[in-house]
């Protein structure tokens, strides 16, 4: 492990934190004794002891248990060490003889799911052999869930490090303004900043921002009212393309539909580019560092740069 782990836990009882990891992931103190094989008292007991040794409060009693911010930098590091260990493990050789593949969990935004990261992945050798767990999440957010320690790595459009993690540039993603020809004679015909106003639009859900962000560039307070919220990649993309409504849509699913004049980019002048960037645990890591070279050698073709 490096040194900054193994100094954070020299003074941390693996058992405790472990405990509290497993009430993490399990949810309940019920649920977490019944997963290490101890009984719920003992599960409490460990908790108490190791918020006691740090001074702070460290889980949240709600009905899924949650961390504090203090609980999730635990987790985080526990994760880290069970993630070096598995490495060691498969290093020496001791995999428990059945083989069984490393996990590595990365949360990823829709649009570079539904366009150039699962190619990425096709990179990755073979050996060591992994197994993906991907959370789909917006690249606004999904820094939060590297931050939790609930995934490893994460495609992110904040270039600042989260705690722990070294972040590498991938590229911008283009985003086209665009419309189903009919939808634009209908609701377009006219400047941006004013056909935009009262002309549908779709969004991929509430947290979604992206259509009000071009909006508000236009000097609008933001998009329509009239909004349909479309929570896939895909689906959003279609929903432009059936004239639901306009939508900001990524350049590589756009270029298909526009050569065949299912949509039209209203405002050739105003495509938007989201910088993004990788961001993973500090981890001498060889399953880490594997994803990590297939991700950003495939940014590095899919993406602008």
């Amino acid at each position: 492990m490096t040194g900054t782990t193994a100094a954070a836990f020299a003074d941390l009882p693996l058992d405790q934190v472990r405990t509290l990891l497993a009430v993490v992931d399990e949810g309940t103190f019920d649920a977490a004794a019944a997963a290490l094989h101890v009984t719920p008292s003992a599960v409490s007991q460990r908790v108490k002891a190791l918020e006691q040794r740090t001074g702070r409060v460290l889980l949240l009693r709600t009905k899924p248990v949650r961390p504090t911010d203090s609980g999730a930098v635990l987790v985080r590091l526990a994760r880290q060490v069970a993630r070096l260990e598995r490495d060691a493990y498969t290093e020496l050789g001791l995999s428990g003889g059945a083989g069984e593949p490393t996990r590595v969990s990365v949360a990823v935004n829709a649009d570079s799911l539904a366009t150039w990261f699962l190619g990425a992945l096709t990179r990755v050798p073979r050996e060591p052999r992994l197994c993906f767990e991907l959370r789909r999440e917006d690249e606004d957010h999904t820094a939060a869930l590297l931050r939790e320690g609930v995934v490893m790595a994460a495609v992110t459009s904040s270039p600042d490090p989260v705690p722990g993690c070294a972040v590498r540039y991938l590229g911008r993603m283009r985003y086209l303004p665009c419309a189903a020809p009919g939808f634009a004679a209908r609701h377009l015909d006219g400047p941006p900043q004013e056909a935009l106003v009262e002309a549908p639009v779709v969004f991929f859900d509430r947290r979604d921002d992206f259509q009000d962000g071009f909006a508000r560039r236009l000097g609008l307070g933001g998009a329509s009212p009239a909004r349909h919220y479309v929570p896939t990649s895909e689906g959003f993309v279609e929903a432009v393309a059936a004239g639901l409504g306009w939508g900001m849509v990524p350049e590589p699913q756009a270029e298909p539909l526009l050569s065949t004049g299912r949509i039209v980019d209203f405002a050739p002048d105003l495509a938007v580019d989201v910088p993004l960037y990788w961001q993973q645990w500090k981890l001498d890591s060889p399953a880490l560092a594997a994803v990590a070279d297939a991700v950003v050698a495939t940014a590095r073709e899919a993406l602008l740069r």
